[in-house]
């Protein structure tokens, strides 16, 4: 049998949400044997975090990236990508991530791929205005563009005015943990520490709140160049809160967080899907989030498997924090609910909608095709 050839872009497969997906994503097509799956890596960081299938080929460049000399080693990279994508012959063309979709479709301008790319953000965050600029400019050329959500759906209908756009989520893998997990009463946030998490309200939506014997567990570290771990802890010894509030850090084994957690809190303003929320559904807690822009609300069905709260409205986010807190039994029932609900993210089929999609016949208004 003929195996189609799939090859996948992204800079990177270091630890983050976007590389997780992408990693179960090409672990999935590896499984089919339907296709030959090719990742090219091509940012600074060689580093694969995630485990992959053996049969998926890695591929990155030879030459070491100097920061000194951007310019000249941005288009020694373009020209990387260009000619492995020649030598590759690829069936289909998967970019991954949205600041780097328009590296990708500069690169093989002219070339004859059909080229595909998923922005993994919030759909109308601005990227500053050069990329917007480019975004406008070459995502109509791509053959189809996946989005995240519906909502991120419509907002790119009519900032690419493209044809061919796509709806499909993150794959979110079951999580493997026994009927008899002894439980503890934790509130779990996990996010990397930027300002857009909103860690700071939601240490005090849950002082505000509080009931002995409860903890608040926030797992991740900082970002580059960031020092929100230190100005998180200075609130936190100010409150009087370090018997209450735990800040774990970046840690390699979430799953024990999921496992003896009771409840998920999500203050996030900025998502494109976030993953976090899926894992958590699919290990039974119920999740209570910021309604923002994309994301939350294709999972979350407000009360029943969770509670979506407006932006920023702190009070209603602790009174539906303290009513879980409470019901034990509401928790449980949440949790079931989440667990059903979530598994329209299974691997499988997310894996087989991305495989329909970039193996399809249909093509956009545009030439797409260079």
């Amino acid at each position: 049998m003929h195996l189609k050839k799939l090859v996948l872009l992204t800079p990177s497969l270091e630890t983050g949400g976007l590389q997780k997906s992408l990693s179960i994503l090409a672990n999935y097509f590896a499984e089919t044997g339907r296709v030959k799956v090719h990742l090219v890596l091509y940012g600074i960081s060689k580093e694969i975090f995630y485990t992959l299938n053996p049969e998926v080929v890695v591929h990155v460049p030879s030459f070491r990236f100097n920061r000194k000399a951007r310019l000249y080693h941005t288009i020694k990279t373009m020209f990387f990508v260009r000619n492995r994508i020649k030598a590759l012959n690829p069936d289909s063309v998967l970019s991954y991530g949205e600041y780097w979709n328009s590296f990708v479709l500069m690169s093989l301008l002219g070339l004859n791929y059909p080229v595909y790319i998923s922005d993994r953000c919030q759909p109308d965050k601005s990227l500053g205005w050069v990329q917007n600029w480019l975004r406008r400019l070459l995502y109509p050329r791509a053959t189809g563009i996946i989005s995240q959500t519906t909502t991120a759906r419509e907002i790119y209908k009519k900032m690419i005015h493209h044809s061919n756009i796509a709806v499909i989520g993150n794959p979110i893998q079951e999580a493997m943990f026994s009927k008899n997990n002894e439980k503890e009463n934790i509130i779990l946030a996990i996010g990397r520490l930027i300002p857009s998490k909103h860690h700071d309200q939601l240490i005090d939506i849950f002082l505000s709140c509080y009931r002995p014997g409860w903890k608040l567990v926030i797992v991740g570290g900082d970002v580059a160049y960031g020092n929100m771990f230190n100005m998180l802890m200075e609130k936190i010894i100010a409150l009087n809160a370090d018997d209450k509030i735990e800040l774990a850090g970046n840690i390699s084994n979430v799953d024990d967080y999921y496992r003896k957690s009771r409840i998920f809190a999500f203050t996030s303003s900025s998502e494109g899907f976030p993953n976090v929320i899926g894992e958590a559904m699919a290990a039974g807690l119920p999740v209570i989030a910021y309604d923002c822009v994309a994301g939350p609300s294709d999972m979350i069905d407000d009360g029943i498997n969770g509670f979506l709260i407006p932006l920023f409205n702190q009070e209603m986010f602790a009174e539906k924090l303290s009513l879980l807190i409470n019901d034990q039994q509401l928790q449980k029932q949440m949790g079931e609910s989440a667990i059903l609900s979530i598994r329209k993210y299974s691997p499988e089929l997310v894996g087989k909608q991305y495989l329909d999609f970039l193996f399809s016949k249909k093509a956009p208004d545009v030439d797409s095709r260079y």
